[in-house]
């Protein structure tokens, strides 16, 4: 079974206001490719507090805010925005 990508409403906007479609789906095909055991270089952080569960993915300026199901195979991204703005 594949992984699915799911965006909230939120990053869809982001998305395509901002055009980096490209470059958010990449980074989380590296994701994917990391917790299945192969070496690839991403600047991966695992969040704590109000975000416990989530992880945050880094891009050069771009944040993407995520939590992965692995039981239904699912990356639910919730919020991707520029450094200072995704956590507010």
């Amino acid at each position: 079974m594949k992984w699915r990508i799911e965006y909230s409403s939120d990053a869809e906007k982001f998305i395509d206001k901002q055009d980096v479609h490209i470059e958010v789906r990449e980074e989380l095909k590296k994701f994917l490719i990391k917790i299945k055991g192969g070496n690839v270089n991403i600047d991966l952080k695992k969040l704590v507090g109000e975000w416990e569960g989530y992880y945050r993915l880094r891009k050069g300026r771009l944040r993407i805010i995520f939590a992965p199901n692995k039981i239904d195979k699912v990356l639910f991204v919730d919020r991707i925005d520029f450094r200072g703005d995704v956590y507010k």
